[in-house]
């Protein structure tokens, strides 16, 4: 494989200083956006349009990181700074230990070899079969057909679709032409592979496999990926970490298990509001009394994660306060393949119950949140 270039920069007091071929720390990033500023637009800075504005964000090698965030919000113009489709307007973004701003044009061209990158629409080339279009790539580097073959045929393979190889774009469906996307991206042997909106054109089950075959090579290939979607099924599933955009700005970043279970910001909390389970039904939510009254129920969001997502808690819960607890809604799932449950429960409002239940959580360490009361 082809070594990227690397370039000398004016560091920054705080960062470390990258000489050519020197080799990087074990914990240096795959990706790192530096206070990176993008605008478009206007003329000496007047009128434009901030895309993104002072972001700072790394990307550890070895991971999956979702970048999740509304229509317009930043997305699609960060990743494409990744591989230098566009240049920042100030700020520096760092691709395994090389600035991608201070790239010749044949140092962009090593530099997109070793990061692959798939599509929302596939972008196949319509007069070409699945062999040759993963094999395009190769032919563009100026591979030999032996080495194009020797490297297409286990590509196919591992997508799954070997007995597919001979068949146009025209010939496979959605699902079938994402895994030839993959394999074409997979083809110059990248260090990264960027995701832009991979799934939204799939139906459900597609996009399940298409998580998997991810999962699968991030897992075998040891590849960094960067993927970048308004789908917050799509990062619970796949994505170790996360970072949330939104107008421009990192509101929100971490591990995905806490920003999921622990959301700080509104626009997080947004997003997440669309998963199965988070809602209240409308015919309790318009019901919902800010006060108790007498005779009213409490209504509680109980989440639980880790050890206490195994335990019988209900029934614990039940015994603990002496009266009858109804679910009224919840979840119990994965993020990030570790167990979390969101359930939305009503008891008796009244204040010894009320006591006990408080003393319950505190020796549990469950987290509530008391949505408001029922008569």
């Amino acid at each position: 494989m082809s070594q990227i270039p690397s370039s000398v920069v004016p560091p920054r007091p705080d960062a470390a200083i990258i000489l050519p071929g020197q080799p990087l720390a074990a914990s240096a990033p795959m990706v790192a956006f530096e206070a990176v500023t993008k605008r478009f637009g206007g003329v000496n800075g007047q009128n434009a349009f901030t895309a993104l504005d002072g972001i700072d964000l790394t990307v550890a090698k070895g991971a999956i990181t979702g970048i999740i965030g509304r229509s317009g919000a930043g997305k699609s113009t960060l990743i494409r700074l990744v591989n230098g489709l566009e240049k920042a307007s100030s700020g520096r973004v760092v691709v395994d230990g090389v600035e991608v701003g201070g790239l010749s044009e044949t140092g962009l061209r090593d530099l997109r070899r070793q990061v692959g990158m798939i599509f929302q629409h596939f972008n196949l080339l319509s007069s070409r079969t699945a062999y040759d279009n993963v094999a395009l790539p190769l032919e563009i580097a100026g591979f030999d057909r032996k080495k194009i073959r020797e490297r297409v045929a286990p590509l196919i393979d591992l997508v799954g679709l070997g007995d597919k190889s001979g068949r146009y774009p025209a010939e496979l469906s959605g699902g079938q032409k994402q895994r030839i996307g993959i394999a074409r991206a997979l083809a110059t042997e990248p260090k990264l592979l960027l995701s832009d909106e991979a799934t939204s054109a799939l139906d459900p089950e597609t996009t399940q496999s298409i998580l998997e075959l991810l999962k699968r090579i991030n897992a075998d290939l040891g590849l960094t990926v960067l993927l970048i979607t308004h789908e917050m099924e799509v990062v619970k599933t796949i994505a170790s970490d996360v970072a949330v955009i939104d107008r421009g700005l990192i509101v929100e970043a971490g591990r995905t298990f806490d920003v999921f279970t622990d959301p700080k910001h509104e626009t997080t909390r947004a997003l997440l509001s669309g998963l199965p389970g988070s809602n209240l039904p409308e015919a309790i939510s318009r019901k919902l009394m800010e006060a108790p009254q007498p005779g009213s129920r409490a209504v509680v969001r109980v989440t639980f994660f880790g050890e206490t997502a195994q335990q019988p808690l209900i029934s614990k819960l039940m015994h603990g306060l002496g009266t009858e607890v109804n679910i009224i809604a919840g979840t119990i799932d994965e993020i990030a393949g570790e167990p979390f449950g969101s359930l939305v429960i009503a008891y008796d409002a009244g204040p010894e119950t009320l006591e006990r239940a408080s003393r319950f959580y505190a020796q549990t360490g469950l987290h509530t949140e008391v949505l408001g009361y029922v008569a």
